[in-house]
């Protein structure tokens, strides 16, 4: 049986006399052999179509995607593999012309998988007819909306703060795992700063990043960028999106430094063109930037630091350049940036319902967790450990593998995971059995 699991991902299951087997059954492995690949394939192909419907949703955000009610119930709500992933988003119908009211959800608490060892939740938006059964949006059967309105995705950014939260606890209680960030998405107003440079942003200026990483995440986050370095003649370039149906472009200037034995390159402006009606791109001051196509946009470049800057790096500064030293100490225990602050509010939401919650504590910018043996601040941005006393740090290099008993309440933050994964660990440090953590641990107490 082709299904969805429990976190939406589709999987191909056996069953005999009522009971899920592990594995193929050996007599249809060994008689069905061409039925059991094109089941094997089908799953593949399932999985590509939910990838591609996953980020086209998601590149909506930046502009005004939305459907007829009736087209969004039958081919998206209602459709046998898009239904498993409108299940587990937010959605919102228009109810009168420019206002719109969130549908109920096909989640409710209790109808993931059981949380463990956390209170019930409190008080979040409220399903009024009971749990969907699992690939059924709640809504798709549901009355019909007023002729001629629509269906979008909901964004927080549209939200009133005291919304946003009661989702997210909806989300965490229920056990959800979004398919991409929602209920959780970070949100970039102008700040003061940009308000004055009017033009551009510096915002995400001045990082120190590796290079090959940043060009690996603007491709596979649709940004357009020529390869730098000493092969190309080139040492800048601005990576580029469109975005919002075509109607706005993002510029993420960056340079290429010659650093040895790396290759490193610094973080620069970010500037927006607009379209004109003759076609041509023409600069727009930051004012007049749609606020969704703004957020959307430092989103992404937001990440692109997160993920590539050297501080993120646990092991950098064991092999990095004294010159950049600087950055990585400042940056990789410095304030949080909004990817860290819905990380923190994530974490405020899951530490209760682990074991080790009784040994966490959450400050501005870290995650304090009591071990037997010391206590360890965990960078809620950088995911970097630092030990008490004297704030030592620790270098626990992760596996690559995601710890899939970790429940998330969203599939698109590793640093979450890592964090998490740390906490898990350092809570228990009397169990540690790694030897090069033992020795930082117990060298430096």
């Amino acid at each position: 049986m082709v299904s969805p699991g429990a976190g939406g991902e589709f999987e191909l299951g056996w069953w005999q006399g009522g009971k899920a087997l592990k594995s193929v059954p050996a007599a249809v492995r060994r008689e069905h052999p061409e039925e059991v690949k094109r089941l094997r394939e089908l799953v593949k192909q399932v999985r590509r179509q939910v990838t591609t419907l996953c980020r086209a949703l998601e590149a909506g955000f930046a502009g005004e995607m939305s459907w007829p009610y009736e087209t969004w119930r039958e081919r998206v709500a209602g459709h046998p593999i898009a239904g498993t992933v409108a299940a587990r988003l937010i959605w919102e119908v228009e109810t009168a012309p420019g206002e719109w009211q969130a549908l109920p959800p096909a989640f409710t608490p209790g109808s993931g998988p059981a949380a463990t060892d956390g209170p019930a939740a409190t008080d979040g938006p409220a399903a009024t007819d009971g749990p969907a059964a699992p690939g059924e949006c709640a809504a798709a059967d549901g009355p019909a909306a007023p002729d001629g309105r629509r269906v979008r995705l909901w964004h927080p950014a549209r939200a009133a703060a005291g919304e946003v939260a009661r989702w997210r606890e909806a989300v965490t209680e229920g056990r959800v795992r979004q398919p991409f960030k929602q209920a959780f998405r970070e949100v970039y107003p102008l700040t003061p700063a940009e308000e004055e440079t009017a033009a551009y942003s510096n915002r995400y200026a001045a990082h120190i990043v590796d290079y090959r990483r940043l060009y690996a995440m603007f491709r596979s986050r649709n940004w357009e960028s020529r390869m730098l370095g000493p092969w190309d003649g080139g040492d800048t370039d601005a990576a580029t999106r469109v975005l919002a149906e075509g109607r706005w472009r993002v510029s993420f200037h960056h340079d290429y430094l010659y650093d040895e034995p790396g290759e490193y390159a610094s973080t620069d402006q970010v500037r927006f063109h607009r379209r004109g009606d003759e076609g041509a791109w023409r600069e727009a001051p930051l004012a007049e930037v749609p606020p969704l196509v703004f957020s959307e946009a430092m989103r992404d470049v937001d990440l692109f630091v997160a993920v590539t800057s050297i501080a993120a790096d646990p092991a950098w500064a064991d092999r990095g350049h004294d010159r950049h030293l600087a950055y990585w100490r400042d940056t990789s225990a410095g304030p949080l940036q909004p990817s860290g602050e819905v990380r923190r509010d994530a974490l405020a939401r899951l530490l209760p319902r682990t074991a080790i919650g009784a040994r966490c504590t959450l400050t501005d910018r870290f995650l304090v967790v009591r071990g037997d043996l010391r206590t360890y601040k965990i960078h809620v941005g950088s995911g970097n450990v630092l030990m008490d006393p004297g704030d030592v740090y620790l270098c626990i290099v992760p596996e690559r593998r995601r710890d899939e008993r970790l429940f998330l309440p969203f599939e698109d933050d590793d640093r979450l995971a890592l964090i998490l994964s740390k906490a898990l660990l350092l809570a228990r440090d009397t169990e540690i059995t790694d030897e090069s953590i033992l020795r930082q641990i117990k060298g430096g107490s």
